[in-house]
């Protein structure tokens, strides 16, 4: 499984918004600037984290982005998975019109099953406050 670019600068984004929550509707332009990614790029992400709920925004003298909740309350697997889709790192485990036939007698399945879980697993134990902490420990997996 590879992050792309969407992934990683939607994550960067509510990062920096939750950084800057105490100065109201951040400008869109500061955030670019801040985290070195172009601005039209950044238009191309925010109307799907505004769409979802996850920030915002106000146009106009004044206006910008800002998150919606409080910075712990946003799990990194949830800026991900709107982004990036399903954490599966094997396209036989993806859902779609023609399941995998050997699904039933692979050997490999488990292992696949299990990394899925994990992945998941830790990306939904991390929070943008965790992000802002720097403690992306999460919690260990039982």
């Amino acid at each position: 499984m590879v992050i792309s670019t969407r992934g990683r600068y939607a994550l960067r984004v509510m990062a920096d918004l939750a950084e800057h929550r105490g100065e109201g509707f951040v400008p869109m332009r500061q955030v670019a600037e801040r985290q070195g990614i172009s601005l039209k790029y950044l238009e191309k992400i925010l109307p799907s984290l505004v769409s979802a709920g996850l920030i915002e925004g106000v146009h106009g003298k004044g206006g910008g982005y800002r998150l919606t909740r409080e910075p712990a309350d946003y799990k990194v697997s949830e800026i991900l998975r709107l982004t990036e889709g399903d954490f599966i790192p094997v396209s036989c485990l993806e859902c779609g019109p023609t399941p995998c036939d050997r699904a039933e007698r692979c050997y490999t399945r488990p292992l696949w099953d299990r990394l899925t879980s994990l992945i998941d697993g830790y990306l939904s134990s991390v929070t943008l406050d965790d992000l802002l902490k720097g403690t992306c420990e999460g919690e260990r997996p039982a």
